[in-house]
């Protein structure tokens, strides 16, 4: 097994740090350009934040998920998940940025705005730059902290499997109950609070449902590349992209379920704090883009996901995959921009090269920590079995 991770260590260096080299440089360029229009570069920086943090975050709520539950998909699939849950403390260092930039971001960071608003006087308490960092950093603490323990104690299981797998379960349940919350906290801090007036009951189930289907779609391409050109393709089978194939159908009805019941209670209340929030979204050219996600993001993904050939071909999967990490961007572009461009769709360059940088910095980091480990945990009960799975 060893030699495994030293073949994957050896061919993935070639491409680890071109991904680091043109992160750099691209995010360089988003660099300079803040210099000139700080306000579109720091909410072009918040839209590929939220897609990092929300990618390696589901990571590790599967990774959790999978230890209370088990099932083979799991076992073959965590070390990739566990490699994007190590990506974390890269994530909080990303997060300084924003720290400092939330003046161009969020109107309650800015007292003079604050005391001329009714709404913001009243969450001043709360919504305030200060108490802002400190949650963050909460947050933070957090999701590293469970992302350590939990690879921590997956390293020890290949020495000895009998004495950890209980405490994974058992870290686990506690782990799901702190993301639960600490998710839809932060994505009321970080995405939420961009509209002064606007609150949903919904949204933190959104962006969990969210989290989970860019992990998803992240983990099957990765899979399929150490199935077609890595030294996984002699251990994955179909049946192991048949199990996640369905996993990615479930959740991707699970994120339209809580997309459409966030949208349906705000038009049945009709208040004018809610429907704040869709106007510009619905009655402007950004409803193109509104649509595109309900025709994109899931009818045509949910039809093709109902083929079972397709499910357990890794390479058409993989496509369907492509397609709803793609939307995942214009999702994210789709929360956070109409409220800065309130009169239509309107998209800079920065909203393209920021992101595209960030991923290549997190991409760099995620191909240093997957040959840190066997890419099979070797000792997990169940292995064997995961091994010789047949879907059903």
């Amino acid at each position: 097994m060893s030699a495994l991770t030293y073949q994957l260590s050896r061919d993935w260096e070639r491409i680890r740090w071109p991904f680091l080299i043109a992160g750099l440089a691209i995010l360089a360029v988003s660099v300079v350009g803040a210099f000139f229009n700080p306000g579109e570069f720091f909410h072009s920086y918040l839209v590929g934040y939220l897609l990092l943090i929300g990618l390696a975050l589901g990571s590790m709520a599967f990774l959790m998920i999978q230890y209370l539950t088990g099932g083979a998909w799991g076992v073959v699939s965590r070390r990739p998940l566990e490699a994007a849950t190590r990506t974390l403390p890269l994530l909080a260092v990303l997060f300084v940025p924003i720290a400092f930039g939330m003046g161009n971001l969020y109107a309650w960071a800015h007292p003079d705005l604050v005391e001329h608003n009714k709404t913001l006087t009243h969450r001043q308490g709360y919504t305030n730059p200060a108490f802002f960092v400190v949650r963050a950093l909460l947050y933070l603490a957090i999701w590293v902290s469970l992302g350590h323990f939990l690879n921590r104690l997956s390293a020890d299981q290949d020495i000895d499997p009998a004495s950890q797998e209980n405490r994974l379960a058992k870290i686990s349940v506690a782990g799901l109950i702190l993301y639960l919350f600490s998710i839809t906290f932060a994505a009321i801090d970080w995405a939420e609070s961009l509209d002064i007036d606007f609150s949903s009951s919904m949204w933190g189930f959104m962006f969990i449902a969210a989290e989970g289907l860019t992990a998803l779609c992240f983990l099957i391409l990765v899979m399929t590349i150490l199935y077609r050109w890595g030294p996984l393709s002699a251990v994955l089978k179909p049946d192991h992209f048949h199990d996640l194939g369905k996993m990615l159908f479930a959740n991707l009805m699970l994120w339209a379920y809580f997309a459409f019941c966030q949208y349906l209670i705000v038009w049945s209340e009709n208040l004018t704090s809610e429907i704040h929030y869709y106007i510009p979204r619905t009655k402007t050219t950004w409803a193109y883009l509104g649509m595109a996600l309900i025709v994109v993001n899931f009818l045509i993904p949910m039809l093709l996901l109902l083929n079972r050939s397709l499910k357990r071909n890794p390479y058409l999967l993989s496509g369907v995959v492509i397609i709803i990490l793609a939307m995942r961007y214009w999702d994210v572009i789709w929360i956070v921009l109409p409220g800065y461009h309130k009169s239509g769709f309107q998209i800079e360059w920065m909203d393209v090269l920021t992101p595209l940088g960030m991923t290549g910095i997190w991409l760099w980091a995620y191909l240093r920590e997957l040959p840190k480990l066997p890419l099979l945990p070797l000792n997990t009960p169940g292995l064997e079995e995961a091994l010789v799975h047949e879907s059903q």
